[in-house]
């Protein structure tokens, strides 16, 4: 029974708010018994109360989030107890048992006191209190708001060093932004407890005025009666409603002030207080001193013994402590000793690293004006973007082995690209002919094998007036990890990506990713469909109409080369259009019927696809004599592109990829309707025979 109510009320906490709200508006229009009211008021100290202990208990401002709204529900809350205490007040001349002994209690019946304690209390709350908690607050919505950059960079540089996961880095965002949301409420929610503060003020004489007018005018008590009555009730009143939002403000500001740390505020207190012993040494003296100089030495030699006392005994504990933790290291290297060596950790193997040799650190040194790491971070958004998959984190590190300018590119553990650059320097890319007024160390651009030139920083605005490309260290590199990527995306790609992938895209079309896998396909299946589509750098970001074409011809042949050619017709106006002209042209070579012939007579099937069984002699001719019709496509100016039959597409692409990585190899049924062929060159057979 009790557990299902809680569960109950756990359920509909948030039409209880609702309720609670509502309740708190109804107040002020509907007249309250004076029993009632008095349980009102003490939900009222009891709630201000827990409000100030939550706050003391909070290991970090975000513990309180709720701290906001909460100030607004008890400043209403209030104002609503003010309106009907009022209403008692002013009508009855009694506004409940708490009130009154309220008074009796704090002030003992005595006006001028109520008067001062009251206007002592409001003095606090607003001018205190409530004013610091406001300047903090804005203070600290404004440096949130100002950091909230830093602090996002610093998160997507963690991610791409591996220091943390996607997970926590989106778990790290979410708290930024929730910082930023509560600093920012809590800049406003101040404006509360500052206005309840004016409205105390001004209920007080509004009460004591209307309490006389109303015990003179309409009840004929004497006047100084009156004004005795109504004037202990609204002291009773006023503190009653000023010592819970003291509370109240109280909390605000020790949230606002409080730092994250890992203990609540009384364990911060104690250990930084009495963290020093010498401090209470000196305090104690000082205490001392005074006691000796004329004032009362009872309290003062009481206070100065046991801070001394405390200082003694926090001495000796640091001692111990000490020791305690010095043995206790030694144990634990001990029993670290004896244990077996943990070597699964040697086992790791990071997707991809970049290792740089000692004079590369400064790229990667925010200190020292480094952005590298944010460069990385974009590529990793320019690949999502271009090739439709999720890079996984670089690893960055520092390798004292390499040469000082060297950095190198793995894969896996093995080394698949290397250059150097020079940090301080320019590279000049040449523009078609030598300057030799431009002075500098000849050397290749890493990426794409450009001559080019490391010049000095003062020769900079020559070199780009002279018609040279001019960029910085870090862009040639950046440049160089983004084209190893794109050129090694579909080694990169694994199955657990590919998962990644699909699930997203099952957010979208979960109808066509329950049909395919797995009762179609398996996910190592659509894996090498993807690998084969990245391998000549077809975007595979429209994942649901790959999945689609997937589940229509899969039904058909499980043959995964067949499969990716299907899979590219779907996607043909996504491969033209970077190749199409604005006049919708496409430049071609074409092959000789009978060497597509050749090729096609060739083809071998296997249990991991096709393979071309061709004569190696033939297949270096044919090699050779498209290497000189690629050359003279080029010369003229055009982009190297082969139209061929679907079935030998695949295969031709695959034994002239080493030789001639940046061919693109077409089908016919790619050639989408609105896209006129121009054949700007052929393989003839007469040539490979």
């Amino acid at each position: 029974m009790a557990i299902s109510l809680k569960r109950g009320l756990l359920d509909n906490t948030d039409i209880l708010a609702a309720i609670g709200i509502v309740g708190i508006v109804v107040m002020m229009v509907v007249p309250l018994p004076a029993s009632l009211l008095d349980i009102l008021i003490t939900l009222n100290i009891s709630g201000s109360v827990l409000t100030l202990m939550l706050a003391v208990f909070a290991k970090d401002p975000l513990e309180f989030s709720a701290l906001p709204s909460l100030l607004l529900m008890m400043t209403l809350f209030r104002l609503s107890l003010n309106v009907s205490t009022t209403r008692l007040v002013l009508l009855d001349g009694f506004a409940g048992q708490v009130i009154q002994q309220f008074a009796q209690f704090v002030i003992r019946g005595n006006m001028v006191v109520g008067f001062i304690v009251f206007a002592i209390l409001v003095i606090v709350q607003f001018i205190v209190i409530t004013k610091g908690a406001e300047r903090v607050s804005e203070v600290a919505a404004r440096f949130t708001l100002d950091a909230m950059p830093g602090k996002q960079m610093s998160i997507d540089a963690d991610l791409n060093a591996g220091m943390i996961n996607e997970q926590q880095a989106r778990d790290r965002r979410k708290a930024i932004q929730q910082e930023a949301d509560f600093y920012g409420a809590m800049d406003g929610s101040t404006k509360f407890i500052k206005g309840d503060a004016i409205a105390a003020i001004i209920i007080l004489f509004v009460n004591i005025v209307g309490g006389f007018i109303s015990g003179v005018a309409m009840q004929g008590m004497p006047l100084l009666e009156a004004l005795q009555k109504y004037t202990m009730l609204t002291i009773g009143d006023g503190l009653v409603s000023q010592i819970p939002a003291l509370l109240i403000s109280t909390a605000t500001g020790l949230v606002v002030t409080r730092a994250s740390s890992d203990r609540n505020l009384g364990e911060d207190l104690s250990k930084q207080l009495f963290r020093n012993p010498k401090a209470l040494f000196i305090t104690g003296g000082v205490l001392t001193l005074l006691a000796f100089l004329g004032l009362p030495k009872l309290p003062m030699l009481t206070v100065a013994v046991g801070l001394v006392g405390a200082g003694v005994i926090l001495q000796k504990s640091s001692k111990v402590s000490v020791v305690e933790e010095t043995a206790a290291a030694r144990e634990s290297e001990i029993e670290e000793s004896k244990k077996p060596e943990n070597v699964l950790n040697l086992l790791h193997i990071d997707h991809m690293e970049l290792e740089l040799g000692y004079a590369l650190i400064a790229l990667v040194d925010v200190q020292q004006g480094g952005d590298l790491l944010d460069r990385i971070v974009l590529i990793r958004r320019q690949i999502a973007s271009e090739l439709g998959f999720i890079v996984p984190v670089i690893r960055v590190r520092d390798n004292m082995n390499l040469q000082p300018n060297q950095y190198v590119i793995k894969l896996r553990g093995a080394e698949v690209a290397t250059g150097e650059i020079l940090a301080d320097h320019y590279m000049a890319m040449s523009n078609g002919f030598d300057d030799d007024s431009i002075p500098g160390t000849p050397t290749k651009e890493p990426a794409f094998g450009l001559d080019a030139k490391w010049i000095n920083a003062m020769y900079r605005e020559q070199a780009e007036l002279s018609g040279w490309m001019v960029v910085d260290a870090p862009t040639v590199l950046a440049t160089h990890i983004t084209e190893v990527i794109k050129m090694q995306a579909w080694e990169i790609l694994n199955r657990q990506d590919v998962k990644t992938l699909i699930d997203h895209a099952k957010e979208q079309a979960p109808a066509v990713v329950d049909e395919l896998i797995p009762e179609i396909l398996s996910l190592g299946q659509v894996q090498k469909v993807l690998a084969n589509l990245l391998r000549e750098r077809v975007s595979i970001r429209d994942m649901v109409s790959i999945l689609e074409t997937l589940a229509d011809q899969a039904q058909v042949t499980k043959d995964l080369d067949r499969l990716t050619e299907h899979v590219r017709q779907a996607l043909a106006r996504q491969i033209l259009q970077p190749l199409v002209g604005k006049d919708k042209t496409l430049p071609v070579i074409t092959l000789d019927p009978q060497i597509e012939q050749l090729i096609l007579d060739s083809i071998q099937p296997s249990d991991y696809g096709t393979y071309l069984a061709l004569d190696p002699k033939m297949l270096q001719i044919i090699v050779q004599n498209l290497s000189q019709e690629v050359e003279k496509v080029v010369l003229k100016g055009f982009s190297p592109v082969i139209v061929c039959a679907p079935l030998v597409r695949i295969n031709l692409k695959r034994v002239t990829e080493r030789q001639l990585p940046q061919l693109l190899v077409l089908s016919y049924n790619e050639l989408v309707q609105g896209v006129q062929v121009q054949a700007i060159g052929m393989v003839g057979m007469d040539r490979a025979s």
